[in-house]
């Protein structure tokens, strides 16, 4: 079972759909419509930000989420905290978990159109058309059925 931290945060982003949560980075991950869009680590949550959401949770003074490198060096997510209200109410939530569920959105059609995923889907259509151009061309007859003498 899920600590209480964890079970409020899927109450406040069910209402966009499954909510899936995952152990990862030393935390959970949490996934909306299996979109990987919050993390919860040492029980507080943020959310996913990208270039057009970043400033809305800049403006209302969130914080990012931040961790120390082996080396020392401080590394800066785009993930954000909600502002402190919206952990008390639903309602309040709803407007910030949107824009982490649009983030994540744009992130995954973003990896789609990368040149790694279109050499791979322009492989799978090659295949596809190969494929369909052998099942409607006309059956040639075998070599065996043209040596064969017609009994007439």
């Amino acid at each position: 079972m899920a600590d209480p931290f964890t079970e409020l945060c899927v109450e406040m982003l069910s209402p966009l759909g499954p909510v899936r949560v995952r152990r990862m980075f030393g935390g959970q991950g949490i996934y909306v419509d299996e979109l990987f869009m919050a993390l919860i680590v040492q029980n507080q949550l943020y959310l996913k930000a990208d270039d057009t959401t970043r400033e809305r949770f800049v403006a209302a003074g969130c914080e990012p989420f931040s961790y120390s490198t082996a080396t020392g060096e401080r590394q800066v997510m785009s993930y954000y905290r909600p502002p402190e209200d919206a952990l008390e109410s639903p309602p309040l939530m709803l407007p910030w978990a949107r824009l982490a569920l649009e983030a994540a959105l744009r992130a995954t059609n973003a990896k789609a159109g990368k040149p790694a995923a279109k050499k791979v889907a322009r492989k799978a259509t090659k295949k596809a058309t190969q494929t369909a151009a052998k099942k409607s061309a006309p059956a040639q007859p075998s070599a065996a059925k043209k040596a064969a003498p017609r009994r007439g």
